[in-house]
């Protein structure tokens, strides 16, 4: 995320933790879902595999020049969310099913791309 002069910018910063945000969401929805409670430990253990992907899509769409974007910030951050996460999950014995990865895609995508479309639009109205 560094600029020019290699401070973080806040648009940078609010769109990361508007990320991982997304990204601890998605989590706790499934946690509940499968009755298996939401607790700090279980959210984390849940969540890292996701959060590492969603920081590697950052660093690969240098999500720091367009934060904003749906593409290409937003579709990076999403498409390594879901990817590298599950294969982290595979790689720590958790649990990956077709299922599972097509509903994580379809609620990341909603998430991750979502927030940002809304910001598009709601630019595009100024």
């Amino acid at each position: 995320m560094p600029t020019a002069n290699a401070e973080p910018t806040r648009p940078a910063l609010t769109a990361l933790a508007a990320d991982v945000v997304c990204v601890v969401v998605f989590c706790m929805i499934g946690r509940r879902s499968h009755a298996e409670g939401i607790t700090l430990s279980g959210v984390a253990e849940t969540a890292w595999p996701f959060l590492a992907g969603a920081g590697v899509g950052w660093l690969l769409s240098r999500g720091w020049r367009r934060p904003v974007a749906v593409a290409p910030t937003g579709v990076a951050v999403w498409l390594c969310t879901v990817v590298i996460g599950m294969l982290l999950r595979k790689a720590s014995s958790q649990g990956v099913v077709v299922s599972f990865i097509v509903v994580a895609s379809l609620v990341t995508a909603l998430l991750l791309l979502g927030w940002r479309g809304a910001v598009a639009a709601l630019m595009a109205r100024r």
